[in-house]
């Protein structure tokens, strides 16, 4: 079980030729998958064409750079810059972002099987619809890769399945977008996105608190998290070794006991992240204020964790909201 370094909300293309069917499978998905419906695959592909790009825009955010040294020992160095995650949380049009297409199979001009395969080259996933009699059709195209997904039109719960499948996708969408980059942050401070036990919290801590998107956070390692409404959340994530330097670095700067004991304990997690993510007496002498009651999560090592709601000007102020999207693209919901 993986967890993607970063998932918002995204777009769900619909393409039938019966604009009645569009209109109520639409309905049908509601809110929960906004989406967009073409009965003419031309003007489909002219709308995947233009925002289907975003994702590969948004991907070079989260990509390593490389310096080279002629000289050196070691041939070159890769650095990921982690807050560029969080940065993709700035653009506005992340929710247009096509994450998975859903065609129908019998379409005059361009059947779905076409279809898919002239956009083959985005990264959205692919169902398909078919009757029963299209089955065999389905069964080829997925073995070849045009395709994800197929849902029978006929199926009594082809609704609740599909809803199952965009689920599944749309985290498969994000997943893909960062795996390149798991190598890098497993052998830093950021391991914990490969632990089952971690991605199972966060799964948890989102339900709980409603959250519709979440970026890989720096200082302190954690997520930056977001509801519908844009409310932020930090969830903090220490092993011991990082509370180890916690402690250390606020005994080498001469913090209060208390701070010393409750640290050494375990029983607060720090929010240091008005620095360099660790104590200072200039900036932190209220501690109380920059900690948490400390929870532990027992995975491939044990962590302590915590969950800091954030005033909006703290992130250099707010974002656009889930809502607020859907408010100004009635249509696409």
């Amino acid at each position: 079980m993986n967890l993607p370094i970063y998932q918002h909300p995204t777009m769900t293309v619909l393409v039938d030729d019966s604009p009645s069917f569009l209109h109520s499978l639409r309905f049908q998905l509601g809110p929960s998958f906004p989406s967009i419906g073409f009965s003419d695959t031309t003007a489909a592909t002219a709308w995947l064409r233009q925002h289907g790009a975003a994702p590969a825009a948004l991907a070079g955010l989260l990509s390593p750079s490389v310096d080279t040294y002629t000289f050196a020992p070691q041939p070159y160095n890769i650095a990921l810059h982690v807050e560029q995650v969080c940065g993709i949380r700035r653009h506005a049009q992340r929710f247009l972002t096509p994450s998975v297409l859903v065609v129908d199979y019998a379409m005059p001009g361009m059947d779905g099987i076409q279809f898919c395969e002239a956009v083959r080259d985005l990264p959205c996933r692919k169902i398909l619809l078919t009757g029963v009699a299209d089955e065999r059709v389905a069964i080829e195209a997925f073995n070849r890769g045009l395709i994800d997904r197929y849902v029978r039109k006929s199926d009594a719960h082809a609704l609740d399945r599909l809803e199952e499948e965009l689920t599944h996708l749309q985290e498969g969408f994000f997943l893909a977008q960062s795996e390149a980059l798991r190598m890098l942050l497993s052998l830093h401070d950021f391991s914990f996105v490969n632990d089952p036990a971690i991605c199972g919290l966060v799964r948890e801590l989102g339900a709980r608190h409603k959250i519709v998107e979440h970026y890989l956070f720096k200082t302190p390692p954690g997520f930056l998290m977001y509801d519908r409404d844009a409310r932020p959340w930090l969830l903090a994530v220490e092993t011991e070794q990082s509370m180890n330097a916690h402690f250390e670095i606020a005994l080498d700067g001469g913090a209060p006991a208390s701070l010393l004991e409750a640290l050494g304990q375990r029983r607060v997690v720090p929010n240091f992240s008005d620095g360099d993510g660790m104590y200072s007496p200039v900036r932190h002498k209220e501690w109380h204020r920059y900690t948490a009651p400390a929870q532990s999560c027992h995975g491939r090592e044990l962590y302590y964790w915590a969950m800091f709601p954030l005033d909006p000007e703290f992130l250099d102020g707010p974002v656009e909201s889930f809502s607020n999207f859907l408010r100004r693209h009635p249509g696409h919901a």
